[in-house]
């Protein structure tokens, strides 16, 4: 039995943890920083055999974890967020709704998710049908936010590209297989990929049909890691414009929500012929993400985001004028330690990347002006 003394520790222990956190998220808002949240996917099949290698705190308030491999030192990592091996993906979403809402609002927002092939991206990202993820609970709330806001019309419009050996691949275009090369370039509202398929969407069946259209020709196949490993970076992108009826403005949003494909090691994964063609592309598109991150956080002059077609479309995220979150997906299996160090690495640099404070685009509409009609 706790000790008066004692439970009145623990009490000023919690609520000094609470306010680390609310200050600390205050001035990475401040700052702009890319926030960076953890999350361990829970124990697979393949792991049966695997002892786990991450330990958390006891107070679940407490943001820090350990990892440590059977034999030498634990590092230990904090993050604005780490859901644990047992969380739901509406425990995730919540923590993700704020950033989806400042999309109509006129703010440009990435959310990726990044770690080993098989660590979990897909489940947090995309989900299944009976747990969906962050894409289609983040439209659903964008529709139900565009909804409340009776005074504003909004247009909203999506478009489905795939990165496969540092190519785009248009996922829903009518001409599958005509496509004409597409290269992204500096456009009116940033990077643009001119040719790309955009619909117009007007509720989340409009999001399911262009997903199960743009899933059935996703790049996919078998590793010794995982069964259904993506070969490709997928990238669903969001674009909202709305016009105000009271104040006469218009606004414009973008929300980027990415499933990167995995890094992985050829050792591990197995890969041979096209697959090692495959891994190969994808480890150097990664490679080239770390470089750029690597160039923003030590604030160099030059960043280099033409290295590849994933940093070139990344590039607006990684500039100012963004709200970017990153997925850290790591597997608690000491099998995967190597893996896991290396994504916990790169996410502990990504989080010292100043963006600068957002700002939202929103401009003064002059009288008769109308409401958005499809910018393409």
């Amino acid at each position: 039995i706790m000790s008066g003394a004692t439970n009145k520790l623990l009490k000023d222990y919690k609520r000094e943890v609470k306010l680390r956190r609310k200050y600390f998220n205050e001035l990475q808002e401040l700052k702009g920083n890319i926030r960076v949240y953890c999350r361990v996917r829970p124990i697979i099949g393949r792991d049966k055999n695997s002892p786990v290698c991450v330990k958390f705190p006891n107070d679940k308030d407490d943001m820090s974890m350990t990892i440590r491999p059977a034999e030498g030192g634990s590092v230990s990592y904090e993050f604005e967020q780490i859901f644990r091996l047992d969380a739901t993906q509406d425990q995730v979403f919540k923590e993700v709704s704020g950033l989806v809402t400042s999309v109509t609002d006129g703010y440009n927002v990435c959310i990726f998710a990044y770690g080993q092939t098989g660590s979990g991206k897909t489940y947090t990202m995309q989900g299944n049908k009976e747990n969906p993820g962050i894409y289609y609970r983040a439209i659903q709330h964008l529709f139900d936010v565009c909804k409340e806001r009776k005074n504003v019309n909004f247009d909203v419009q999506l478009s489905l590209l795939e990165i496969y050996n540092d190519n785009i691949k248009d996922l829903i275009s009518p001409k599958e297989d005509s496509q004409p090369k597409l290269v992204p370039r500096e456009g009116r509202n940033g990077i643009e990929v001119p040719g790309l398929t955009i619909r117009s969407i007007s509720d989340i069946e409009d999001v399911r049909r262009a997903m199960a259209l743009g899933i059935k020709h996703r790049s996919v196949g078998e590793t010794k890691m995982n069964k259904d490993s993506s070969r490709s970076h997928l990238i669903l992108s969001i674009y909202c414009e709305g016009y105000d009826k009271l104040s006469k403005t218009s606004s414009f949003g973008k929300l980027h929500l990415i499933d990167l494909a995995g890094s992985e090691r050829l050792s591990r994964s197995g890969a041979t012929g096209q697959s090692k063609v495959e891994a190969q592309e994808i480890n150097k598109s990664l490679s080239a993400l770390g470089n750029c991150i690597a160039a923003r956080a030590n604030k160099k002059d030059h960043v280099p985001y033409r290295d590849s077609v994933l940093t070139r479309l990344l590039q607006d995220s990684l500039e100012k004028n963004s709200k970017t979150l990153m997925f850290v997906q790591i597997s608690p299996a000491e099998s995967d330690f190597a893996e896991s160090t290396n994504s916990l690495k790169f996410a502990a640099r990504v989080k010292e990347v100043e963006l600068g404070k957002a700002a939202k685009s929103v401009k003064k509409r002059g009288k008769g002006a109308r409401s958005p009609k499809g910018r393409r």
